[in-house]
């Protein structure tokens, strides 16, 4: 095992019982790191993962990304309004060490990525970019940091929607695990804890717009 803690084999059963397609299967890379490869059965349901992806001047072990489309139709599916769609990247690494200065450096590469994959229009709902550094340990600065972050941005005071930038730091091996707000995926990479419900992240916010 490269690192990390491995977690009682009753945390993740549920996931025995939503087995996928092999094909689908063999699409998901393997990774060295046994920890992350755990992580990405409890998150290959929901995204498509790749393995030692670079953006900008950063390179990470994991990227995931997330794609929901919905739309609705009067009375027949092909008459269809309201289509919109919501999107999430998500960046994953494993480091030596995590500073302030590291999360602010993913911040800035965050809004960059967004200049690149945003595009604002009527059908554009939400994107949003997640960043998780697994460490050895949390320090209190990094613990603040992450705990009262928040950063989201309207676009044309929100008629096109919105994109926000999350930040995660998890330390496996001593079961510590910090987010920010409205971060979906952290519950993911507590391999110590059960997968919770999905809370009022985005996520949690597809019911709401598949009601509407």
């Amino acid at each position: 095992m490269s690192g990390g803690s491995a977690p009682p084999e009753d945390a993740d059963d549920q996931l025995e019982e939503r087995a996928l397609p092999a094909e689908v299967l063999e699409e998901v890379p393997d990774w060295d790191d046994e920890y992350l490869d755990r992580v990405s059965d409890r998150l290959l349901h929901s995204y498509d993962l790749e393995k030692d992806v670079r953006a900008g001047r950063e390179r990470f072990e994991m990227y995931g990304e997330l794609r929901v489309e919905s739309s609705k139709h009067l009375f027949h599916p092909s008459v269809q309004y309201a289509n919109h769609h919501m999107r999430e990247f998500l960046y994953a690494d494993r480091r030596d060490r995590v500073s302030v200065a590291d999360l602010e450096r993913l911040v800035e590469l965050g809004h960059e990525l967004a200049d690149d994959r945003v595009e604002p229009n009527d059908q554009h709902r939400a994107t949003e970019f997640t960043f998780v550094l697994v460490v050895p340990d949390i320090p209190d600065d990094v613990r603040a940091f992450v705990e009262g972050f928040t950063d989201r941005t309207l676009l044309k005071f929100g008629f096109y929607g919105h994109y926000e930038i999350h930040c995660c730091v998890v330390a496996p091996d001593t079961t510590d695990v910090v987010s920010s707000a409205r971060t979906e995926v952290d519950s993911a990479f507590a391999l110590w804890e059960p997968l919770e419900e999905p809370r009022r992240g985005l996520f949690g916010r597809l019911s709401g717009l598949l009601s509407r």
